[in-house]
């Protein structure tokens, strides 16, 4: 069985045991999350959502917590002699999906 989530903005594919690196999400270290966003249900028969499944849910397992790569942002204007530079680091959530209901 697999199910889509939808968490940050962004949209998985997810099965039981898979590990996700997702936008930064509340909750200490090996704390128990609950995903109510799903999208879709699939398996035998699939079920969707219009736009979430109801009664399906997602629980996962925080496994860390960290700090992406840090991205240069530069910015110039033409002929103003003017320009900015920027970095940025995004947090991330690395999760464990532990079982998926329908």
């Amino acid at each position: 069985m697999y199910a889509i989530i939808e968490t940050g903005g962004k949209q998985f594919r997810v099965e039981e045991g898979s590990k996700l690196r997702v936008t930064g999400l509340a909750g200490e270290v090996g704390a128990e999350l609950t995903l109510d966003k799903v999208l879709m249900v699939g398996g035998g028969n699939a079920r969707f959502g219009a736009p979430y499944v109801a009664g399906a849910s997602v629980a996962a397992e925080v496994l860390e917590h960290g700090r992406g790569e840090k991205l240069m942002v530069f910015k110039k204007w033409r002929r103003n002699d003017s320009r900015r530079m920027r970095g940025h680091r995004q947090n991330y959530t690395t999760i464990r999906i532990t079982s998926i209901t329908a």
